[in-house]
């Protein structure tokens, strides 16, 4: 249904019933906002990377290429609240609403996992898969451990750059979704990157991409105000009504 805003508004019974998605991943009464833009998007293509695993084991120690020539872990199972709610688990829930709001709105979506109940695949293999799409952005959903008295998001693109790709169109996406999480009230981080922005040379999937790509922090789940917005079904949605508002925005320029 439209809202008076001028956006489109889907509670948890249309996400499922569209993007196939199960209760126990979307809290209920979540919505998800999708802008009134998105017509222009329809047929566009998307790659959703839920981070981590939800399940560890020792294959996840394994190395694998970094995408600068080094190697690192496979994978780990995240980091998570003070009082015990995983990354792993706060990733995918995004993730899903996210999917689900985009695909409403007619674009391709993959996701690099679809369940926390089974080990999730390596760094390298996300970026194999992403890659394999040739999807027109590439957005890895993160939450950060970082010092207590830190808090607030970031957004995550290689640099420097490996490919025309991450010098150009990666960057644009990493501003833009900035704007949008910006302009959603959420605080850009006080304790790391610039301004809401992070260029890193360390992290393999976006070293790794041939398509416009950004690892997005979310918020620092060792702080106590984004704690709880990440550990509430209402602060997850709007966690990805901003996402949501950011690749929308993206593939509307």
């Amino acid at each position: 249904m439209s809202d008076p805003i001028g956006g489109w508004r889907f509670r948890r019974r249309d996400i499922l019933k569209f993007a196939g998605l199960t209760p126990a991943v979307i809290a209920a009464g979540a919505l998800v906002d999708v802008p009134r833009a998105t017509a222009n998007i329809a047929g566009k293509s998307v790659f959703l990377d839920a981070g981590h695993s939800g399940v560890f084991d020792s294959s996840l120690n394994r190395p694998v290429p970094n995408g600068r020539g080094g190697e690192k872990p496979c994978n780990t199972s995240g980091t998570a609240t003070n009082d015990g709610y995983p990354e792993h688990a706060f990733t995918l829930a995004v993730v899903q609403l996210v999917a689900g709001a985009l695909q409403q709105a007619g674009v391709q979506v993959q996701q690099s996992r679809y369940d926390d109940g089974s080990v999730g695949p390596c760094i390298d293999e996300r970026a194999a898969v992403a890659n394999a799409m040739h999807p027109d952005a590439i957005v890895s959903i993160h939450a950060d451990g970082g010092p207590p008295s830190g808090r607030g998001f970031h957004v995550n693109y290689s640099s420097p750059p490996i490919n025309e790709v991450q010098a150009g169109p990666a960057i644009r996406l990493a501003h833009t979704m900035r704007d949008a999480l910006a302009a959603a009230g959420l605080q850009p981080a006080n304790y790391i990157g610039s301004n809401g922005l992070y260029g890193r040379a360390d992290l393999a999937g976006l070293n790794l991409a041939q398509f416009p790509a950004v690892l997005v922090e979310l918020g620092n789940m060792r702080n106590a105000e984004d704690a709880a917005l990440i550990a509430s079904p209402e602060g997850r949605a709007r966690y990805a009504d901003a996402v949501v508002a950011g690749i929308t925005n993206y593939l509307s320029q």
